[in-house]
């Protein structure tokens, strides 16, 4: 139907979608019960495209989306590749308080959003606002604009607790690799209905949206987890067989929901990634829906989305492990010194395929320390078993996800620090049911403190947290292991908790 020698990512899916679809391709909005067939989505991505274009936007240019839990959204992004642009994925939500810095750090030549929105700061800016849908049209008529494999698709931000995100380079060729390997990893078929309760804008989210489409399927959105029975009765009502989430969110349907009396006959997986979730909570959610697997993945925005996966039929013999790798990935683990270490052995996680990004936008010195040399470097510290499974012990990166944001360590530590008897701190981040990560603080008690006084100071040391910051523990130590150059070596920390 379209160019074969083009490797625009929405016109594959477009082609695919036309190609697969089967009954449960749709997309849907279970907050309103809008249902958009399946033969009307490929369609109305081209009428976006078309609608783009029309506004005077070129392709290469690129288009902030506001971003929400809903169907609109979806389309737009993907309207946004069909038609050559480069849509920069945002959370609407997040766009009132950081939407200036934002549009200057992409440089975007319009903003689209589902409805009209009185920002300030795009007033300000001069910038073309675009709003509201478009008419659909035939493919045919409008086709994708050719793209190379290493064309950019999209730039989608990293999560991150102040400032301003991030934003990774994410290439055509990046998006079909990484789909077909989350494809082929979690045996999806051509009649998969995911329910997605998360925008977009976050690649976790994004790659539910593209494995489903890809195999003909659909997504159903649901913007009303904040009363999650209604999110769970929604995946009864419109024949879901996937649900997603990241840790706070199975915390939240074993603690707050009645999901042990609402069965959930027709759904076949749950996917879970966004950090470590407690090997309870899976054990509980696996006894209460037995008849539905449960994956674990591991993965970063700059590989794309997903970079491991934990097979269900070894979940139980490798519970707390990240699986083992896509298999279109080439992982390493090394040491210090940039050498493999033997299995069993802990040093940093780096990666290499396909799916990995070239870099971020207008940062060479980030991109050059984190993707230096061929090699995504991810800052996540494991080890490897016989089996090739991963089982991740902590991480380098300067950010600890509490609660599904990520909290700066540099930060932390200079907050202990600064309190008065505490000579150095060291802040890592451990496994916790209900934030899905925590803080752990090893510290250091100066002369004058002294060792007897340290009940009174580690009281001290709480108080001086915010209330988010969830700490499990403050333990005192003589003094914390450094590195050559004077850094802390924040590998040997797992062995003084």
């Amino acid at each position: 139907m379209f160019s074969s020698d083009s490797e625009n990512f929405a016109g594959l899916l477009v082609e695919r979608m036309i190609q697969r679809m089967g009954n449960a391709c749709c997309l849907i909005d279970a907050a309103t019960g809008e249902i958009i067939p399946g033969r009307d989505l490929p369609g109305l991505i081209a009428g976006f495209a078309a609608g783009f274009r029309s506004a005077g936007l070129q392709p290469g240019d690129p288009l902030l989306l506001a971003c929400a839990v809903n169907p609109s959204s979806a389309l737009a992004y993907l309207g946004a590749m069909y038609a050559g642009l480069v849509p920069v994925l945002a959370e609407q939500r997040l766009l009132a308080t950081s939407g200036d810095r934002l549009l200057a750090k992409s440089q975007a030549k319009a903003i689209w959003s589902a409805k009209a929105q009185d920002w300030d700061w795009a007033k300000k800016a001069a910038v073309l606002q675009i709003d509201g849908t478009f008419d659909a049209r035939p493919p045919a008529s409008f086709p994708p604009e050719p793209r190379a494999t290493n064309d950019l698709a999209a730039l989608m931000p990293t999560s991150g607790s102040t400032g301003t995100p991030r934003l990774v380079m994410v290439s055509h060729g990046n998006l079909k690799s990484n789909t077909e390997a989350i494809v082929r990893s979690q045996n999806l078929g051509t009649d998969e209905r995911a329910m997605l309760i998360m925008p977009v804008s976050y690649c976790f989210g994004a790659s539910v949206l593209h494995t489903h489409l890809y195999q003909g399927g659909g997504v159903v959105f649901d913007s009303r987890f904040m009363f999650p029975d209604k999110a769970l009765r929604a995946i009864n009502t419109y024949g879901c067989t996937t649900f997603a989430g990241v840790p706070m969110i199975y915390t939240i349907l074993l603690r707050r929901s009645n999901l042990r009396s609402i069965p959930l006959p027709g759904l076949r997986r749950f996917l879970q990634a966004g950090g470590a979730l407690a090997p309870e909570s899976i054990r509980a959610i696996r006894a209460i829906v037995p008849t539905a697997d449960f994956l674990v993945m591991y993965g970063q925005t700059e590989a794309t989305a997903r970079i491991s996966c934990l097979p269900a039929a070894h979940l139980q013999e490798k519970l707390g492990s990240a699986g083992v790798p896509l298999d279109n990935v080439e992982v390493c683990i090394i040491d210090n010194d940039g050498q493999e270490v033997p299995l069993g052995q802990t040093g940093e996680i780096q990666v290499r395929g396909p799916s990995v990004c070239a870099g971020y936008l207008d940062d060479p010195d980030a991109t050059k320390i984190k993707f230096g040399e061929g090699w995504l470097k991810t800052g996540d510290f494991a080890s490897a078993d016989d089996d090739g499974y991963l089982w991740i012990n902590g991480r380098r990166e300067e950010f600890i996800k509490i609660r599904g944001v990520r909290v700066s360590v540099g930060e932390v530590e200079a907050k202990v620090g600064s309190v008065v008897g505490v000579s150095e701190c060291a802040a890592v981040g451990v496994r916790h049911a209900e934030a899905g990560e925590a803080l752990a603080l090893l510290a250091v008690a100066d002369d004058v403190a002294g060792k007897s006084c340290t009940t009174d100071l580690g009281d001290r040391v709480r108080r001086a947290l915010p209330p988010h910051w969830t700490c499990v523990s403050i333990k005192f130590v003589a003094e914390l292991p450094h590195t050559a150059n004077g850094k802390i070596a924040r590998s040997q920390l797992q062995t003084l908790l």
